[in-house]
């Protein structure tokens, strides 16, 4: 600065450090000739930020050993970053119409060619360039001791970088702006990378689900995979998917077995979880997927018999549904909903001759049966809840289910579902799901469902059953029970209602008499 004809040296004091320095600056005179102040500048400068760096000392003695670095950083690192800043300092200074040239102290040159030799004290050392090095201290790069075998190995690396930067000074002095630095410390050095913004699981799945939503899957708006994630998130005590490793997942993934079903694990959890990060890294949202390989053995399930019902134990269900009665209390009162008498009456015959899901049944809408010609069929919609295929198909009914009543129930019915309670056309999946398993608790505490046996799957596998002896073409059975083909060819051309019927007329009457 020039202050009345006379140049001096500036350097602002710290905030923190006021208070302990006494000054808010501090200042060196250089005299009234400018090109002999700009020669002892640098030397008052380091004499400045000695002061600065000693009143760091005693404000706070024991940061040095105590304290971790924040942000640490390998000595060539720190001479690296020194470098990068004295360089960018020049250019800042050549912006300024008052500097037209500078000048090189080669006293201060001299000294640091002493200092990159390892021949000076460590007061020396302190006095040359100790406040370069409290500077990167208390940016948190580093805790070195003064005059430990660190700390003098760190000065002497920006020794070696203040030495570099004189000399592109010098060079662009002459006009060369072409110089790089030469001296192997800072040719091999590199400053880490920037530590990347972090991704939040919590919005991650979100995203994730709006996506899937938006694709038509996923009808429940990720509803029944919410607790994976939130069971994740706790075990990992952070929101940050960025962080998640292979062994986060392994080490999860061993926890929950603690309290869940290897099938659950795998089913479930660690499904969910890999389709969310396989998305996230396919849409660059996270550079890997760490999930790619986390998997958990489940054992293969043996069966001890067949997975439908036999033709008896299907004829004692469809008995048991058709002479049910509803309980009463003492008082006579029916405490059951007349959706739940009703489910338990129709269901079964439903499903023995459809071969559909029970929640696809369960959800069944007054609207959604209606008569073609001589024909009644029902159709089976995503509009009345939800569906695994994701479309609707339609169903044509047996004889049997006509001749039990089931035409004359829906007349009677009101508009909506005939199954459950629900009103909002949003809650429809979940009411039917509840009723459906309503259905398979009545029928197992009824001792009609034989010990292992899913009540609700039984039916779908006996249906196919049933339709392979009969030697029905199964790529019509799967359009009836609503599975996906088994070839590309399988999805040209539609399964028309006649192809259906023939199959539903040749399923035989079930024998319901008392």
């Amino acid at each position: 600065m020039n202050r009345d004809g006379r140049f001096f040296a500036r350097l602002v004091v710290p905030k923190d450090l006021r208070a302990a320095v006494g000054k808010s600056e501090l200042r060196a005179p250089l005299g009234p000739d400018r090109r002999t102040a700009m020669k002892l500048l640098p030397g008052a400068v380091a004499q400045l930020q000695h002061q600065i760096a000693q009143a760091e000392r005693k404000a706070a003695p024991a940061k040095t050993t105590s304290a971790p670095a924040r942000y640490p950083l390998a000595p060539a690192q720190i001479a690296l970053s020194h470098y990068q800043q004295r360089i960018a300092f020049d250019d800042e200074l050549r912006n300024d119409v008052r500097h037209s040239y500078g000048f090189v102290d080669e006293a201060l040159v001299q000294r640091l060619r002493d200092a990159m030799a390892g021949r000076l004290t460590d007061a020396e050392l302190g006095a040359l360039i100790g406040a370069r090095v409290e500077r990167f201290r208390a940016a948190g790069n580093l805790t070195a001791e003064p005059g430990s075998d660190e700390w003098r190995q760190i000065a002497r690396a920006l020794c070696v970088a203040e030495y570099e930067a004189l000399s592109r000074v010098a060079e662009r002095d002459e006009g060369d702006f072409t110089g790089k630095p030469e001296h192997p410390l800072l040719v091999n050095a590199k400053l880490p990378e920037a530590e990347p913004d972090p991704v939040s699981l919590s919005k991650l799945w979100d995203d994730y689900i709006k996506a899937r939503t938006t694709a038509g899957f996923m009808k429940d708006s990720g509803k029944r995979m919410r607790p994976v994630v939130a069971s994740l998130r706790k075990f990992l005590g952070h929101n940050d998917a960025r962080n998640v490793t292979k062994k986060n997942l392994l080490d999860w993934r061993d926890q929950l077995l603690d309290e869940l079903s290897a099938k659950t694990v795998s089913d479930i959890y660690l499904s969910a979880v890999r389709s969310l990060f396989l998305w996230a890294h396919d849409n660059e949202r996270l550079p890997e997927n760490p999930a790619a390989t986390v998997k958990q053995a489940k054992p293969k399930k043996q069966r001890a018999r067949e997975a439908g019902y036999t033709d008896a134990e299907a004829v004692n269900i469809l008995k048991a549904s058709r002479s049910y009665q509803p309980k009463s209390d003492p008082g006579g009162r029916v405490r059951e909903t007349p959706e739940s008498i009703n489910a338990k009456r129709w269901v079964p015959i439903l499903c023995a001759f459809t071969g559909a899901r029970v929640s696809e049944i369960t959800q069944l809408r007054k609207e959604d049966v209606r008569k073609e010609g001589d024909r009644w069929i029902i159709r089976i919609t995503p509009d009345a809840g939800t569906m695994k295929a994701g479309h609707y198909r339609d169903v044509p009914l047996h004889r049997q289910i006509v001749e039990e009543g089931f035409i004359r129930f829906v007349e009677q019915s009101d508009a909506g579902p005939m199954f459950h309670n629900g009103k909002d056309s949003a809650k429809f999946a979940a009411k039917a799901v509840r009723m459906t398993n309503q259905v398979g608790t009545w029928l197992q505490e009824c001792g009609l469902v034989p010990a292992g046996m899913q009540p609700n799957y039984a039916w779908r596998h006996r249906f196919k059953t049933q339709a392979r002896d009969l030697g029905a073409d199964i790529r019509i059975v799967d359009g009836i029970q609503g599975h996906a083909g088994r070839t590309a060819s399988d999805g040209y051309g539609d399964v028309s209602i006649t192809a259906k019927s023939r199959v539903i007329d040749s399923l035989p009457d079930y024998d319901l008499t008392p």
